[in-house]
C-alpha cells in the first residue's frame, strides 16, 4: 500500500483547486472521446457518491475562511494499493471491488481526521474533501521507459493500476480549523501543537495500512508492510538488523526458503524471535505500543507502507 500526501499535482495549491480538478477529469475525458455515451466516473464524499465536478471546485475553493493569499487551501492525499493487493481485492470482490476500494477510501479519511487530534475534528465527516477513483496511470516525462523510447508519454502503464485520489480541504467542515497533513509536530510539544495542529505520518500511513488488512483480511507480509520498508530506508542500525533478524529467524523456524515472504503478525510478534539490540527503538516502540493498548505477548497491531 503507498499513501501519500502532497500539495497538489497540477498547479500549486495556494489558489483555487480548479487546474487540479480538471487534471483528475483525464479519465473521463478519454472515456468521452472514445464513445460518447460512455459513464463518467463520479466523485465522492463522504456522504455521497454522486459528486459532480463543479461541487468538488466549489466546495473546497469556498472553505477558506481566513486563510491569507500564501496559505495552503487544499492538499492531494494519493491511495495506491500494490498490484497485489489490487488483484486480491478483484479476486474477491469482482467488479464490487472499485466500490470496496471507494469504501475503504473514505475509512482512510476516518484515520486521517483523528490523526490531527483535534476537538471536532474525528471522522471523515468533519472534513471537506473529494475522491476521485482512477483506473488507470499514465507515462510521463519523468519515466525511465519514456527517456528510453520504449514508452510514450501519455500512454498507459500497463498492470494493475487502480487508485484514488483526493483533495482535501486545509480547512475543516465547520471552516473554523486549520488542519495541514505536512506540519511536522507530532504532539511532543503539547503548547506547539495546540497552536499549529499536529499530523504524524507515520502513524497515518500504518492506520491505512493496518484498516486495508483488517477490512479485507488481507494476509500481509512483512517485506511488504510499511514497517519493514520504513525500518530498511529510515530505520538505524540496530533496526535494520532487527528487521533482519526476524525476517530470517522465521523463515528458519518455518522452514521456508531465504527470500519467501511470511506473515506479518506471526514474524513480528512471536515473541522468540524478537530480542532486539540493546537501544533499540524499535523494540522499545513494539513495548509501549503494546503497554499502551494493554495487549499481550501473543497480539499486536502494530502495522501499517508508504516511505
Amino acid at each position: 500500500m503507498h499513501i501519500n500526501i502532497t500539495k497538489s499535482e497540477a498547479g500549486n495549491n495556494k489558489g483555487s483547486c480548479e487546474q487540479l480538478v480538471a487534471y483528475l477529469e483525464k479519465e473521463n475525458r478519454l472515456a468521452e472521446a472514445l464513445d460518447k455515451f460512455a459513464v463518467p466516473e463520479s466523485w465522492f464524499s463522504h456522504q455521497r457518491d454522486d459528486v459532480q465536478v463543479y461541487e468538488v471546485r466549489q466546495s473546497i475553493d469556498n472553505n477558506i475562511a481566513k486563510l491569507s493569499r500564501d496559505d495552503a487551501k487544499f492538499f492531494l492525499v494519493n491511495i495506491s494499493p500494490s498490484e497485489k493487493e489490487l488483484l486480491y481485492l478483484k479476486g474477491k470482490y469482482g467488479d464490487k471491488a472499485v466500490d470496496y476500494l471507494k469504501a475503504y477510501a473514505k475509512r482512510v479519511m476516518d484515520a486521517y481526521a483523528g490523526n490531527f487530534k483535534r476537538s471536532g475534528v474525528e471522522s471523515g465527516k468533519d472534513l471537506v474533501y473529494f475522491g476521485k477513483l482512477e483506473h488507470n496511470r499514465y507515462y510521463t516525462y519523468k519515466d525511465l521507459e519514456v527517456r528510453k523510447g520504449k514508452a510514450k508519454r501519455g500512454e498507459v502503464k500497463p498492470g494493475q493500476q487502480m487508485h484514488v485520489q483526493i483533495i482535501v480541504s486545509r480547512k475543516d467542515a465547520s471552516n473554523n480549523i486549520k488542519l495541514s497533513p505536512l506540519n511536522n509536530s507530532k504532539g511532543k510539544n503539547a503548547e506547539h501543537s495546540l497552536k499549529v495542529g499536529q499530523f504524524d505520518r507515520v502513524a497515518f500511513k500504518q492506520s491505512a495500512e493496518y484498516l486495508f488488512d483488517q477490512l479485507f483480511e488481507y494476509p500481509r507480509t512483512l517485506d511488504e508492510s510499511f514497517k519493514y520498508a520504513n525500518t530498511m530506508k529510515n530505520g538505524s542500525y540496530e533496526e535494520r538488523k532487527q528487521m533482519k533478524d526476524i525476517q530470517l529467524a522465521w523463515q528458519v523456524a518455518s522452514g521456508q526458503k531465504i527470500g519467501q515472504s511470511f506473515p506479518l503478525l506471526k514474524a513480528l510478534l512471536e515473541p522468540e524471535f524478537i530480542g532486539s539490540p540493546a537501544g533499540s527503538g524499535m523494540d522499545e516502540e513494539l513495548k509501549r505500543r503494546k503497554k499502551k493498548r494493554g495487549l499481550g505477548q501473543g497480539s499486536d497491531q502494530y502495522r501499517g507502507p508508504s516511505v
